[in-house]
């Protein structure tokens, strides 16, 4: 049940070449960092309808802020399928070392969220 966060700093093995920016990637997903500072990033993320967060790890444990209703779709590792109901402004909070792709299979809705990475 956990977003991604873009690579920066060497903090994830996803390599989200102008995300962080807020530059659309060919996958339908895009992100911008709010802020970054020594204890804590905090990214918002937008994955369009069809669209999806490629194949990642996080390295640091974070708390994930549903900015909307609705559902995505976590596809793990090691091949199995969550998914993920969110409710807007429900966080939860997920362990460093998940590894997954974030798929939204809605063709209408967009998918936002904000994810805080707790650095040190």
């Amino acid at each position: 049940m956990s977003p991604a966060t873009p690579e920066t700093n060497g903090s994830n093995s996803a390599n989200m070449s102008n995300s962080a920016n807020g530059s659309k990637s060919a996958n339908g997903s895009y992100s911008e960092i709010q802020l970054e500072n020594q204890f804590f990033r905090v990214v918002k993320w937008v994955i369009e309808p069809l669209g999806s967060i490629p194949m990642h790890k996080h390295e640091y444990e974070y708390v994930v802020v549903p900015m909307m209703t609705g559902t995505m779709h976590v596809i793990n590792a090691d091949g199995s399928q969550i998914t993920a109901d969110l409710s807007e402004g429900v966080s939860y909070t997920r362990p460093s070392g998940a590894e997954h792709t974030i798929e939204n299979r809605s063709d209408t809705q967009t998918v936002v969220f904000v994810e805080v990475e707790r650095l040190s």
